[in-house]
């Protein structure tokens, strides 16, 4: 459709606009004597005073937009507080993302993303967040108030406006409806001199350091409504499983990937090095390092890495249960795939073996792709345009294939194979039993080998974590772990058959020089009605990541925090 001139789409709006002037009239004077009604509780000179506002109207412009607004400024204006109840006088709101055409006068609340003016009237561009296109409002000057047409001159890219009007179908073709607008107001200026987000395509490189602001964007905007979309569909996928939602602690004193990248939680005055308490051993003498019995908690405290081990001592009593909340990692890393804080969705299941963790974790991704598919479409669509062209078949690709299966032992054949066809294209070549795989191997595995979603299972015990089940078959060289690998993206979801044999697993915390004592509780459960189970954990950006089809882990999260960056 060709774009419509400023005359053109004035006479296709002449019916439009009178038959919405009726229906505003009518609205009008029901908000008026509601107004009124209202004015009248908290004085007579308030009401005297909206009357000979109502009567001034001009006979040239719409009622609905003076009577409205002018019953408005009357209260807020009144050396009396306005009450709540002003909140009346106004048509209901109405998001983006719901408009339908009404027979009724609506609000839309938002920011302006663009501005057009011409002889007859304007287009305004307001997007509220709810969706990715916002709304056009047209304002035809012969219909708008004065107080209307002094605010168009003031419109800015970034400025938030309440706008009143019908939502009528549009005339033009870039969208199904548009709000036939007979009255708008600037609820907050945006000077656009220094306005960050001018008009124009920002790198995401630069929107991180405005992250305040880069919600504003079409690309955070879709990356937050997905990601909200998500986190909603999971809780809904464990909550129709019957799990149960359990909120574990943020600070511990247990390190459960028993790395030590953890995060100190202290409130040792570490200002004053001078005035901390050395820790001494039982005859007196002064050990390395402070004596954190004089700390907040008696002990040294940490910003957790997991919630995985409280939630074992639920699933050891509800039978399946599901964390979903922050974990920290000190991990001086700077790539695209790593945050220092992030989003865990960890289930474990009680009398469940790795198979079950398999078939659960493969449910509950089809099960939230599937949603995101089916509420996410424009959205989707933004991020195939300027992102990933595959996206959509990729994500369909996983929502109905079934994953594929396969041992540590025959991936490690699979890419020993590739590899000597030429090393040189490869960053690392070397790989054999034992080796912990890269990305790019992982990322092989799921795109090239086997063009699927890939679990790959059996993992070397010395490159796993203490908890996992040692396997009985291989003398306990592999433990019953797996890891799920997606293309685009690579390790996706970690997870095992957690060892329930109580001397199996002391044995193991002492070969890793792990303090039993600091996890009397944890082997508790295992002392007191132990029971084969199962988990994983998913990291959450990382599932945003792959959906949006976006790059850097550090776009997925509203504030990244990285090595060096800690900021807002």
């Amino acid at each position: 459709m060709a774009p419509l001139t400023s005359s053109t789409y004035h006479r296709r709006r002449i019916l439009t606009t009178k038959m919405a002037s009726r229906a505003c009239l009518a609205a009008a004077a029901t908000y008026a004597a509601s107004s009124i009604r209202t004015s009248s509780a908290f004085g007579a000179g308030r009401s005297v005073g909206l009357s000979r506002s109502i009567s001034s109207l001009s006979p040239s412009v719409p009622f609905v937009a003076r009577s409205h607004y002018n019953s408005f400024q009357l209260h807020m204006s009144s050396t009396e507080t306005a009450p709540a109840t002003t909140s009346t006088t106004s048509p209901p709101r109405v998001k983006t993302a719901d408009a339908q055409v009404s027979d009724d006068p609506v609000s839309i609340k938002g920011w302006v993303k663009t501005v057009r003016k011409q002889k007859t009237l304007a287009f305004v561009e307001v997007n509220d967040g709810s969706n990715l296109g916002g709304i056009q409002c047209v304002l035809t000057f012969d219909d708008i108030d004065e107080t209307t047409l002094a605010e168009i001159d003031k419109l800015t890219t970034g400025c938030s406006v309440h706008a009143i009007g019908r939502i009528v179908e549009s005339q033009g073709g870039k969208q199904a409806f548009e709000l036939a607008a007979t009255s708008l107001r600037i609820v907050g200026a945006c000077p656009g001199e220094t306005f960050p987000l001018a008009k124009k395509r920002h790198s995401l490189e630069y929107l991180r350091t405005i992250a305040h602001l880069r919600p504003r964007t079409n690309t955070i905007a879709a990356v937050a409504r997905v990601r909200s979309t998500l986190a909603g569909a999971i809780h809904s996928f464990f909550q129709g499983q019957g799990f149960q939602y359990v909120q574990t602690p943020l600070i511990t004193a247990s390190d459960c990937e028993g790395a030590g990248e953890m995060f100190r939680v202290t409130t040792l005055n570490i200002d004053d090095v001078s005035s901390l308490v050395r820790a001494k051993d039982d005859r007196g003498k002064e050990l390395p390092g402070v004596d954190y019995a004089e700390d907040f908690f008696g002990k040294a405290a940490f910003l957790t890495v997991s919630g995985q081990l409280g939630g074992e001592t639920y699933a050891c009593a509800l039978g399946d249960v599901y964390t979903f909340g922050p974990t920290f990692r000190a991990e001086n890393s700077q790539t695209t795939r790593h945050l220092a804080e992030f989003w865990m969705v960890e289930p474990e299941m009680a009398f469940a073996d790795l198979t079950s963790a398999m078939d659960n974790a493969e449910a509950m991704l089809k099960s939230v792709v599937r949603e995101v598919l089916e509420k996410c479409d424009e959205d989707l669509e933004f991020f195939i345009k300027f992102f990933d062209k595959g996206l959509k078949d990729r994500l369909q690709k996983l929502a109905n294939k079934p994953f594929v299966r396969v041992s540590y032992r025959e991936a490690i054949g699979y890419l020993q194979e590739e590899i000597a066809k030429d090393p040189s294209k490869w960053q690392f070549p070397e790989v054999e039993f034992g080796t912990d795989l890269a990305t790019e191997h992982e990322r092989w595995l799921a795109e090239t080998k086997f063009e699927s979603a890939v679990f790959v299972y059996n993992y070397p015990k010395k490159i796993k974590a203490f908890y996992m089940r040692d396997n009985d078959e291989d003398g306990g060289e592999t433990v019953n772990a797996m890891d799920l690998l997606v293309p685009g993206v690579g390790e996706l979801v970690g997870g095992s058959q957690r060892e329930e044999r109580l001397d199996v697993l002391i044995e193991k915390m002492k070969e890793l020089d792990l303090n039993v004592d600091d996890y009397w509780w944890y082997l508790d459960l295992r002392r007191f009605g132990s029971v084969p189970h199962s988990g994983y954990g998913l990291g959450f950006e990382r599932l945003v990541t792959y959906v949006c089809g976006i790059e850097n882990i550090r776009d997925a999260i509203a504030f990244p925090r990285y090595p060096g960056n800690a900021e807002f």
